[in-house]
């Protein structure tokens, strides 16, 4: 691609604290590292907010999806349609973070932080039906490929729990390390991936024989996952590292560290948390966190093609079905940002509740 000629990009207005001192040193990465220079372009452009025809701009397909944004101090799971307008709001457990469906689609996990249980949302009737009892202060959550066991990583008793759906019984927990955050099941359902934001590594386990197969050094505060289509390769946020590691999941080791440069900005402003990857494999979006933004990223060159802003804290991540639109959770601005992914343009910010946490678009 041809050179990318950075230009000032727009200062976050949010007051950067210091990082939080970690337990985990920095972690030793031998890959090779790629700096990525961001463009800004895109990223300057104001979001339009109101008085747009949404309806006009996005694709019937796109229309006829129900995104369901779970909201950390509303306890509420507030439901909107593709233009991100307000359809109705769902009373559940305390402190919803992290959604996942079933694999039929009909109901929605819900993890709850204050509450310490998983809650079942049905979807026809728009209501929290059950819940299950967790660990202390459950983060996030994947569900094996049948959709009958929810794993679950518990911050506070640094585990990765796993839970009978069925029964509502929990079945074993698996030792990490501190701040266990993000938790991701591979389609074979053989191997749990759950990152330690305190010791900085990825724990490879496996889930028949119950426990930590390898740890694998990432950079500083690792936090989320996107596994390519392929399955062989698996992206890391890490929060306080401004950067992505890149595992190859056949030697599970880190083959490549991306690190993302935005002019203007201190690497303590660029805080990735969210990932997620398009199916082909070839597009990878990462929210830059307290930069305000998010980055496309170019997967085979690991170059950033642009960057779009978000609203403060870019956090959660959401792709349409079919891929036209990408919802971003601001957790500081209370809203949410819709943007076009063909032209890289932030369209619409819309209010999501207090401290919108996790966005999931699903069809009708």
């Amino acid at each position: 691609m041809p050179p990318i000629h950075p230009r000032p990009a727009v200062r976050s207005r949010l007051a950067c604290a210091a990082p939080a001192p970690m337990r985990g040193g920095p972690a030793a990465d031998p890959a090779p590292r790629h700096a990525l220079r961001v463009r800004p372009g895109l990223a300057q452009r104001a979001l339009a907010v109101g008085g747009l025809a949404l309806a006009g701009w996005l694709p019937l397909s796109a229309q006829a999806q129900t995104v369901y944004v779970s909201s950390e101090k509303d306890h509420k799971i507030h439901v909107m349609d593709a233009a991100g307008k307000l359809q109705s709001s769902i009373s559940v457990c305390q402190r919803p973070r992290d959604l996942k469906p079933s694999p039929d689609r009909a109901r929605i996990y819900v993890v709850c932080g204050d509450s310490n249980q998983l809650g079942v949302i049905d979807r026809a009737s728009g209501k929290q039906i059950d819940g299950i009892k967790l660990g202390d202060s459950p983060e996030l959550l994947d569900l094996s490929p049948d959709g009958k066991t929810a794993y679950v990583t518990l911050e506070d008793e640094s585990v990765m729990a796993a839970y009978d759906l069925a029964s509502k019984k929990p079945l074993f927990k698996v030792r990490t390390g501190g701040e266990p955050e993000g938790v991701l099941i591979t389609p074979d359902g053989k191997t749990a991936y759950v990152t330690s934001e305190d010791a900085n590594v990825v724990h490879v386990i496996d889930l028949a024989a119950r426990k930590v197969v390898k740890d694998i050094k990432a950079g500083q505060r690792p936090r989320r996952f996107a596994l390519s289509p392929d399955g062989k390769e698996l992206w890391v946020s890490n929060e306080l590292g401004a950067s992505v590691s890149v595992i190859d999941t056949g030697s599970q080791s880190v083959k490549a560290t991306l690190e993302f440069k935005i002019a203007g900005l201190r690497a303590s402003d660029i805080t990735p948390v969210g990932v997620t990857m398009t199916r082909d494999g070839q597009t990878a979006w990462v929210s830059l966190g307290r930069a305000n933004q998010v980055a496309e990223v170019d997967v085979a060159s690991r170059q950033v093609r642009r960057t779009v802003l978000a609203g403060k804290r870019a956090w959660g991540l959401a792709l349409s079905p079919d891929e036209a639109v990408l919802y971003v959770t601001n957790g500081l601005s209370d809203d949410m940002t819709l943007i076009d992914t063909r032209q890289g343009k932030a369209i619409r910010t819309v209010a999501a509740g207090r401290v919108p946490h996790t966005p999931l678009v699903l069809a009708r």
